[in-house]
């Protein structure tokens, strides 16, 4: 079990509550791989780009996490005047190399930058987290036939697959499912994973490629809170005081009960 993760668990729920702001289940989904990924993959030639940009919580917990925002930073998080926006902003964050958030365009931000890196010679792995309901964005799939038809095999896509959106379930929205029997038709190295087993995260991570990474993450939109796991309200609603306590009770008893996974 890593005491890491419940500490960064811990963290999002007080900066979200502090704030008086949803978006919790979107980020709690991917917050397990956006820790593992800046503690321990990314190096200084490396780059990261956050497509699910209503997940910036998650990212500046991950930031957070590896000394690169402070405690007072994450106070001021959707306030006035923040260096922390609901959404990452274009400048001002060690880290954060654009301001995403209009979903699809992540993956195209993404592609270009790993071009730019190949022709270039130039050392360094691209990582681009990608909710799974932008895969239903034209450009989204524009971006992977880019990508793959480049091989740009310093690029790594992962996919938040919680099956949750703002209107309901993806297979209910606008159905691909499974998403992956899509994803596998191109010329790219595919894995799937749970998203909150860090060992799995890790091994797919691990994994030699010669084109285009795909790793899809089955996660948990609000994982590890009881009254928000999978349940779709929680893609905006803040929490109250009770809820609160609640979640922070929740995410502590899974350590204690020895649920968690390392």
């Amino acid at each position: 079990m890593d005491e890491g993760i419940r500490v960064a668990r811990k963290r999002l729920l007080q900066m979200h509550f502090e704030s008086g702001v949803g978006h919790i289940g979107g980020n709690l989904s991917c917050l397990d791989a956006l820790v593992l990924l800046h503690r321990e993959r990314l190096a200084e030639s490396d780059r990261f780009i956050l497509s699910k940009g209503h997940a910036a919580g998650a990212l500046y917990v991950a930031l957070w996490s590896v000394g690169k925002l402070r405690d007072s930073d994450l106070s001021q998080f959707h306030r006035d005047d923040t260096l922390l926006p609901g959404h990452p902003p274009p400048s001002g964050v060690d880290g954060v190399l654009f301001a995403t958030g209009s979903l699809g365009h992540g993956l195209s931000l993404a592609a270009g930058t790993a071009l730019a890196l190949k022709l270039q010679k130039a050392k360094g792995q691209v990582y681009c987290l990608t909710s799974d309901g932008e895969w239903q964005e034209g450009s989204t799939w524009e971006a992977l036939i880019f990508a793959a038809h480049r091989r740009l095999a310093n690029l790594t896509v992962l996919i938040d697959h919680n099956q949750l959106q703002g209107f309901g379930r993806t297979d209910a929205v606008a159905s691909m499912s499974p998403l992956w029997s899509k994803l596998a038709g191109f010329d790219v190295d595919l894995s799937i994973v749970d998203g909150h087993d860090l060992s799995a995260i890790r091994t797919a991570l691990d994994r030699e490629s010669s084109t285009l990474r795909i790793i899809v993450l089955e996660t948990r939109k609000g994982n590890g809170v009881s009254f928000m796991q999978d349940r779709m309200e929680w893609h905006y609603l803040p929490m109250q005081a009770d809820q609160y306590r609640q979640a922070v009770e929740d995410i502590d008893n899974l350590w204690s009960d020895g649920d968690a996974q390392s």
